[in-house]
């Protein structure tokens, strides 16, 4: 049986580690949300760009089927290698198969969700391949040995003190110069030379055209299209639920990925993909990895939607304050919650519990998931399959009863009320007892609740 992630834990590392991580992070990733909300306010059509989106998503997932033999049979006639991967061992066992037949021994690739979700770089370092990740914030988090922590900005969590400190240790650089664009030129002349030696480029794809058979790479570094045009040989990971149905659809979520995720008009790069160069061969492996199960699950297939913008988790409190990593998973935030438990719903088991449901997610979603509803069922099935401790689900199950009777809920009330009055500070702050209270100050107790407030002066007032 898998180890549950222990997402508490992990979140209290990353928030004790100093008094400048946390803050950074949620500093950094709320200025991307209040640039977000400044763009869309420049679109006077963006709430309709998003009902649009929605729908154009919900409608080729109702249809994907159709759409998959359309874009496979067009991608073909561009003279692209289709091949079909049904999990991540078989999209890791296709992609080492094309390049053993290459007889590649050096690859670089560009940042791929879908590769990270496959465990695919460690699979292919083992089989004897180097791997390059030419995204800077992948390589930083390639060099540290860590997950992305973040859908777009992998390496959010760290500072340039970190970063210039881990490029001294691996690459040879002064570990006192933390200036960015000496780090940034730095890695540069560290990985460029690697490019040029690679037999093969591997990315992924933010979407596929069907009536096309054509794909298209968004990125800020075009490091991608460097990936793809340098090496003879380009392999492009592609999961089912990317595709849309035409070129005319593009131009809405073109619109939409860059204003959601950054708070910018576009990505510097959008870079379309129709078919091989003259001399090179291109391939597309085409993955399921869990993907038509999900679609089956009539609470959470919305969550296929998905644009991988990660505007969720630059909204989210919790996100912003627990930092990436404390999920241990290859998607983090809101919408890892609702994708994770899909991939293991024992290991992932308390992600739907590290949210306050504020319903953040679900507002600035630009494809209209209801990401917070989706935490809340995901919840419901945890609890219904027994995946959290018992002592939770008893709690739970004395809530229930608790909060369902207006007689027993005011008994509670009033016995917690004079519990916080007797009992001792110690005790009431004792973390161990109650993780909870460790960062909080306990309000000082009224003299009278709420609810006593209320029924005098209602007395008082009729009178």
């Amino acid at each position: 049986m898998p180890e549950r992630v222990n997402v508490e834990k992990n979140a209290a590392r990353f928030i004790d580690q100093d008094d400048i991580h946390e803050k950074e992070h949620d500093k950094n990733l709320w200025n991307a949300v209040v640039k977000r909300g400044n763009v869309a306010a420049q679109i006077p059509e963006w709430e309709e760009l998003r009902n649009l989106a929605s729908q154009i998503k919900e409608h080729t997932l109702t249809h994907l089927d159709q759409y998959i033999e359309m874009f496979v049979e067009n991608a073909g006639k561009n003279g692209i290698h289709v091949h079909f991967a049904k999990d991540a061992a078989e999209h890791n066992a296709i992609a080492l198969e094309i390049l053993s037949r290459h007889h590649v021994k050096h690859l670089i690739k560009s940042k791929s969700m879908l590769q990270e979700e496959c465990g695919m770089t460690p699979f292919l370092e083992a089989q004897g391949i180097e791997v390059l990740e030419t995204d800077l914030g992948e390589r930083i988090q390639q060099l540290s040995g860590e997950r992305p922590s973040h859908i777009v900005m992998p390496a959010i969590e760290k500072t340039t003190k970190d970063i210039a400190e881990l490029f001294a240790q691996k690459i040879g650089t002064d570990p006192n110069d933390d200036d960015p664009n000496s780090l940034t030129e730095a890695m540069r002349n560290n990985a460029r030379h690697k490019f040029l030696v690679a037999e093969a480029g591997m990315t992924g794809a933010n979407f596929a055209i069907a009536e096309t058979g054509s794909f298209v790479v968004c990125t800020n570094e075009g490091n991608a299209d460097l990936t793809a045009s340098l090496p003879p040989l380009h392999i492009a990971s592609i999961g089912i639920e990317k595709i849309l149905p035409r070129v005319e659809d593009l131009g809405v979520f073109i619109r939409l990925l860059s204003r959601s995720a950054l708070g910018t008009p576009a990505t510097q790069y959008t870079s379309h993909f129709s078919g091989p160069r003259e001399g090179s061969e291109m391939h597309i492996i085409l993955t399921d990895n869990g993907r038509s199960k999900r679609l089956g699950m009539d609470k959470f297939w919305h969550s296929l939607k998905c644009i991988r913008c990660g505007a969720c988790m630059n909204t989210c409190p919790v996100y912003r304050r627990s930092g990436g990593l404390s999920y241990d998973a290859t998607y983090s935030g809101p919408i890892g919650i609702i994708l994770d438990p899909t991939f293991d719903e024992t290991k992932y088991s308390e992600l739907p519990f590290h949210s306050s449901l504020c319903g953040s997610c679900s507002e600035i979603c630009p494809v209209h998931i209801d990401i917070a509803n989706q935490i809340s069922e995901w919840r419901k099935v945890m609890m219904e399959n027994k995946k959290v401790p018992f002592g939770r689900r008893l709690v739970f199950s004395a809530a229930s009863s608790t909060l369902s009777s207006p007689k027993a809920f005011r008994l509670m009330e009033k016995v917690s009320y004079n519990m916080l009055q007797i009992l001792p500070e110690a005790l009431l702050k004792n973390s161990t007892l109650d993780p909870w209270v460790a960062h909080r100050e306990i309000p000082p107790v009224k003299k009278e609740t709420f609810r006593d407030w209320y029924l005098k002066n209602k007395k008082e007032n009729e009178h």
